[in-house]
C-alpha cells in the first residue's frame, strides 16, 4: 500500500499534494513532447487539455462550451483566452500566468453568428502571437476546434494539423501528484458507495441513490458529479448505461457506476449488489464477471502488452453479442485522468491487434461485465489500478471479491431468510404432499362418478 491518502485541506505540518509541483511536471511534460514533435505550436480549446497546460478551471458549466483556449508555442510559455473576467481572476490569483491570461471569445458554439466575427478574431489573435515568434509558417497542432474558427486560421496562411493525439501522449503517463489526487477521488467514492449500501432496501429509486451519492461526493469535496449510473433489475441487461426511477424490489440485481472528479481527476467506478438476496444465477454471474476482472487485473505490470490484458476476457459472441463492436465498453480498460476515458485503451475491439506497452505511472479502469442464465440479471465491477514501477496497485477499495447483498437479513419465526434465494420459491414437502391428494381425491372422485353412471 504505497500510495497515500492525504486530508483535502493543506496544512504547515504535512507535505500533501503539491500543487506548484503538480502545475510545473504537467507544463513541463507536454512542452517536451511538442519539442520533439514538428509543430511550431499547441492550440487547445478542450478545457481539460486546457487546465493541463495553464492549471486554470473556470467551472465545470463550461465544460462543453469551447469558450476559451490557450496557446502553447515551441520555446515559450502558454498564452490563455478565457471567458471575459475569468480572464482578469486568473491574472489575479495564478501568477504562474500572469499577463498571459487575456479576454477572448470565440463564436460559443455557434451560437454567435458568422457575420459577428469571433471566428476571424480568434485567428487573427493566433496569427500575431505566432508571428512574433517567427512559428507562422510551422504546423499548428489543434485538439478540438470549430469549424468556422479552423477556416479562419487556414485564411490566415496557418497550417493545421492534429495536435489532440500529442495531448493524448502527455497525458497518458501521470506525475506523483496526479496520482496522488486520482487515489484521493477514488477515496471518495469509497465512502460513496458506503452510504449507498446502508442505504439500499426494496422501495429506494435508481433516481434516490443517485442523489444520495451526489450528496456524499460534494460534501466530501468533489468538484464535479459527472454521472452516476444506476441500473436495476430487468435493466441489467443490456446494460443501458442511464439510470431511471425505477424502484429496488427484494431479491433485485442493482449496479452502479460514479464518475466524479476531485481537482479535475476522474473516477470510473462500479459495483454490484443484490437487493435483500441473490439468486443463484447472479451469484454465478458475479463470480465469472470477477474471476476475468482478477484475471486482467493479475497481468498488469510494466512490460505487458494491452493485447494480453484483453486476451483474458470473452469474445463478444460467449456472452450474447454478434461482434466487438457491438459488446464495446462491457469488457474493457481505458486511462483514467483529466477526463474519464485516456490512453491506454484495451479491448478486444482494438487492442489484439495494436497492442500497447503497459509503462509505470499509467492509470487506468478495468471493468467487466457478465449476463445471468436468467436472461436478464447481470453483473458489473470496475477496479482502478495504479502500474508501479514493480506491479500495480488497485485503489478502489470498496470490498468487491464477493457479492454483496444490500438490506439483509429478512427474519421469520424460523430464522433469517436465506442470502442466495430466488424470488419465488420450490413448494416445500407439505405444499408437494397437499397437491398429490388433491389429485388423488380428483382421482377418486372421478373414478365414483364414472362407476355410477
Amino acid at each position: 500500500m504505497a500510495l497515500k491518502t492525504f486530508g483535502t485541506m493543506g496544512v504547515d505540518w504535512e507535505q500533501r499534494v503539491d500543487y506548484d509541483r503538480l502545475r510545473r511536471e504537467r507544463l513541463a511534460r507536454i512542452k517536451d513532447l511538442l519539442g520533439k514533435s514538428s509543430m511550431g505550436a499547441l492550440l487547445c480549446f478542450d478545457m481539460n487539455n486546457v487546465r493541463y497546460i495553464t492549471s486554470t478551471h473556470i467551472g465545470t458549466w463550461a465544460q462543453d462550451k469551447n469558450s476559451r483556449f490557450t496557446l502553447l508555442p515551441q520555446n515559450d510559455e502558454p498564452i490563455l483566452w478565457d471567458f471575459g473576467s475569468a480572464a482578469r481572476h486568473h491574472q489575479l490569483h495564478c501568477p504562474w500566468l500572469g499577463e498571459r491570461s487575456r479576454a477572448g471569445i470565440p463564436s460559443m458554439r455557434g451560437a454567435m453568428t458568422p457575420e459577428m466575427g469571433r471566428a476571424e478574431d480568434v485567428a487573427k489573435k493566433i496569427r500575431i502571437e505566432l508571428e512574433k515568434r517567427g512559428l507562422q509558417k510551422e504546423p499548428l497542432g489543434v485538439d478540438i476546434i470549430e469549424p468556422d474558427v479552423m477556416i479562419a486560421l487556414q485564411r490566415e496562411g496557418i497550417s493545421i494539423v492534429n495536435g489532440h493525439a500529442l495531448m493524448c501522449e502527455a497525458r497518458e503517463i501521470k506525475t506523483e501528484d496526479e496520482i496522488t489526487l486520482l487515489n484521493m477521488s477514488a477515496m471518495m467514492v469509497d465512502a460513496a458507495y458506503y452510504d449507498l449500501y446502508k442505504a439500499m432496501k426494496p422501495g429506494m429509486r435508481e433516481n434516490e441513490a443517485v442523489a444520495l451519492v451526489a450528496e456524499r461526493l460534494y460534501d466530501m469535496g468533489s468538484e464535479y458529479v459527472e454521472g452516476v449510473n444506476a441500473i436495476s433489475g430487468e435493466r441489467c441487461s443490456p446494460h443501458p448505461h442511464l439510470f431511471s426511477d425505477r424502484a429496488l424490489r427484494p431479491g433485485d440485481p442493482v449496479y452502479y457506476d460514479i464518475l466524479h472528479s476531485y481537482m479535475g481527476y476522474r473516477t470510473c467506478y462500479y459495483r454490484t449488489f443484490a437487493v435483500g438476496s441473490a439468486p443463484r444465477a447472479l451469484v454465478d454471474a458475479y463470480k465469472r464477471c470477477r474471476d476475468y476482472l482478477d484475471a486482467s487485473i493479475e497481468l498488469i505490470r510494466p512490460g505487458r502488452l494491452t493485447s494480453e490484458v484483453a486476451s483474458v476476457w470473452p469474445k463478444a459472441q460467449e456472452f450474447g453479442f454478434p461482434n466487438e463492436e457491438a459488446a464495446f465498453a462491457l469488457q474493457m480498460g481505458h486511462g483514467i485522468g483529466l477526463a474519464i476515458w485516456e490512453r491506454p485503451m484495451i479491448s478486444r475491439l482494438v487492442s489484439l491487434d495494436h497492442p500497447h506497452e503497459i509503462k509505470p505511472g499509467m492509470v487506468f479502469a478495468l471493468e467487466t461485465f457478465w449476463p445471468s442464465t436468467d436472461g436478464w440479471s447481470a453483473a458489473r465491477i470496475e477496479e482502478e489500478i495504479v502500474v508501479t514501477k514493480t506491479g500495480h496497485e488497485v485503489i478502489t477499495r470498496f470490498p468487491a471479491e464477493q457479492l454483496l447483498v444490500a438490506g439483509a437479513p429478512f427474519v421469520t419465526v424460523d430464522g433469517t431468510l436465506p442470502i442466495i434465494r430466488e424470488t419465488e420459491q420450490p413448494p416445500n414437502p407439505q405444499v408437494v404432499e397437499m397437491i398429490a391428494n388433491a389429485a388423488r381425491a380428483e382421482a377418486d372422485a372421478g373414478e365414483k362418478v364414472g362407476a355410477s353412471s
